[in-house]
């Protein structure tokens, strides 16, 4: 009984610091907010301008092989606008990744792989329909949902660059999603908590 009870205890302990570890990261950001902006201002920079090199890459690597790189961009640019909480061009690529998520095709895969990409399109896009037409909350929400189902996707389909599925616990009890980039930018509170969130796996 008592080594139950201490497990217990360590694992309440563990999950304490965890949330603690998220809720002094939103006062570091608060006291140090115009150093760390600078800073953060300046990866974002540096990331967006990697982001068009990439697609060029990602386009190219998968030429001939659907359009799930695609999604993936549309995906990407999307969570860089819940990032900079922009709620305006998030509805923008919510609008976009609807239209690309329609476009994948599905045709070289197996039929189960074909009856299952078809449901996680499905419910894809009406996600990414009400992101183009919601509030930024709500469109964090639908991205929660919106993240298992491109992270599905890429079960299925592949990726030719390597994805970081990144977890914040802080959010609606523990939300995963993907970025091309290890560096944590949490897309479900923004400038609120940036960096709140660890990397969870990476895909290949």
């Amino acid at each position: 009984m008592k080594k139950v009870r201490l497990t217990t205890i360590m694992v309440m302990a563990f999950i304490s610091l965890s949330a603690m570890s998220c809720k002094d990261a939103k006062t570091e950001n608060s006291t140090n907010s115009e150093m760390i902006t600078e800073e953060d201002h300046s990866k974002m920079n540096h990331d967006n301008s990697d982001g068009h090199h990439d697609v060029d890459k990602k386009e190219m690597a998968m030429n001939g092989d659907g359009n799930s790189q695609t999604i993936l961009n549309d995906y990407f640019n999307l969570k860089d606008a819940l990032v900079a909480d922009d709620n305006a061009k998030a509805k923008e690529l919510g609008a976009t990744l609807a239209t690309s998520l329609g476009k994948l095709d599905i045709s070289k895969y197996t039929d189960a792989q074909q009856s299952e990409l078809k449901d996680i399109m499905e419910d894809a896009i009406e996600h990414a329909e009400h992101i183009s037409e919601s509030d930024i909350k709500h469109q964090r929400e639908h991205f929660k949902v919106l993240s298992k189902d491109v992270t599905d996707m890429v079960a299925i389909t592949g990726t030719q660059v390597k994805l970081y599925e990144q977890f914040c616990p802080m959010y609606d009890g523990g939300t995963a999603w993907l970025s091309t980039k290890e560096e944590i930018r949490n897309p479900y509170y923004g400038s609120q908590m940036l960096k709140c969130g660890k990397v969870q796996r990476e895909i290949n």
